[in-house]
């Protein structure tokens, strides 16, 4: 009993740190007759931790009847574009190298084991600001993987 309340606290604190998606919207691309249909979903989230910088993923969402009930796995195929839409102003932490690879956002992708994520790089030489989303398992993960880049500029407003 001990091991799994520490487990659920484990993963409501993980959960806790990265941002929260909404979603833009979808497109079916395999129809279901019965349960929702396989689509691709756009969500858009804000980094947590840097003011200012909006991603976008997209990712594949299993329909059907184990879709529906949210018993299904996900493909681990997703996108992601990231933009500056205002001032951008990176902490000593992230600049110092504190927080490479921090998770920003995940998302389950399967009843328990799967999850999309996105973790966030800081290229000092270029003053840019990368993130990277994989699909992970507990004991194997995919190497689909997608980048995206959003250099730090002066933000005139």
């Amino acid at each position: 009993m001990k091991y799994k309340s520490l487990m659920i606290g484990l993963l409501l604190a993980m959960a806790g740190q990265a941002a929260h998606a909404e979603q833009i919207g979808s497109v079916d691309t395999v129809f279901k007759m019965i349960g929702p249909d396989h689509k691709i979903v756009v969500e858009a989230f804000d980094d947590p931790d840097v003011n200012n910088v909006t991603c976008y993923i997209s990712r594949a969402k299993t329909g059907g009847i184990k879709g529906g009930l949210g018993l299904a796995e996900d493909t681990s195929d997703a996108a992601i574009s990231c933009q500056q839409v205002g001032p951008i102003e990176v902490s000593d932490k992230i600049k110092n190298g504190k927080t490479q690879g921090d998770v920003v956002f995940q998302k389950r992708t399967s009843l328990v084991f799967k999850k999309l994520q996105v973790v966030r790089f800081y290229d000092a030489k270029r003053n840019a600001l990368v993130y990277l989303t994989y699909s992970d398992k507990v004991v194997d993960g995919s190497p689909k993987n997608a980048i995206s880049a959003v250099p730090i500029m002066p933000w005139k407003g």
